[in-house]
């Protein structure tokens, strides 16, 4: 199958994912609760995983003498200022103000453009690795969109208004994917580079965003148990990778 093909299939995988989201919203607010916090902790496995077990080791094949470090760096640091300016933008709204819907489907649609990006550099270095990466990004994208749902309705918009919106947002992961394939032959003379980048963006994702979640909010009686969802999200990249190589 063509590399275009795989690109376009799994950048829909995962803005299906993010609809699979919004949806869930729409459910009981009981089971789609259970079922958020169940996923942040095996999206915060598999984010990690892939950061360490696939795109860095790739990074340093590609890189020769080149160091990988600096530009995984600058991705982490990057995505928080990224986030230290939406949350300046919020607090210029006023303290207890609710985030204005313009500015949740801006930084969503970044958010799923930046996805889009990482799926095709995945995809650039090899098949599994690009499955993998998807496979994150889906797996992170369904609590990221029932959040982003939460604060669309809560701001007064309809259901039908706030799912056409979030499908929009969604759209835009098949940009960055698109512009990322047809810069392929930029992207591959500095892979190692994209690939530190898409390592460091995951890690702080899952360092920033998932895992104080994990920590702050769970009780004292389901520990266990998102302990356990967070390993088997590190042991299914593990395994897949050992099997179809990176």
């Amino acid at each position: 199958m063509p590399l275009l093909a795989y690109i376009i299939i799994f950048t829909f995988i995962g803005s299906i994912a993010s609809l699979v989201g919004s949806f869930f919203l729409l459910l009981k607010k009981e089971f789609t609760e259970d079922f958020s916090t169940k996923l942040i902790s095996f999206a915060a496995g598999t984010l990690v995983a892939v950061a360490f077990l696939d795109l860095f080791p790739e990074a340093v094949e590609e890189a020769g003498e080149a160091d990988v470090f600096l530009p995984a760096l600058i991705g982490f640091v990057t995505f928080f200022f990224a986030e230290r300016f939406i949350q300046l933008f919020h607090h210029h709204h006023g303290h207890g103000e609710k985030p204005t819907t313009l500015l949740v489907i801006i930084g969503d649609g970044v958010h799923n453009f930046v996805d889009g990006v990482t799926i095709t550099v995945g995809f650039l270095t090899s098949v599994p690795l690009g499955i993998t990466t998807s496979f994150a990004v889906a797996a992170h994208e369904i609590p990221q969109e029932i959040a982003d749902m939460g604060v669309l309705l809560a701001n007064g918009l309809s259901k039908p208004k706030a799912l056409l919106y979030n499908f929009l947002s969604a759209l835009t992961a098949f940009s960055g994917a698109l512009i990322a394939f047809f810069f392929g032959s930029f992207i591959e003379s500095y892979l190692y580079f994209f690939l530190a980048l898409a390592a460091g963006h995951f890690i702080y994702i899952s360092a920033s965003d998932l895992i104080p979640e994990i920590h702050e909010k769970y009780l004292e009686d389901k520990k266990f148990t998102h302990s356990f969802i967070f390993i088997l999200g590190i042991a299914i990249v593990f395994t897949f990778t050992k099997i179809f190589g990176g």
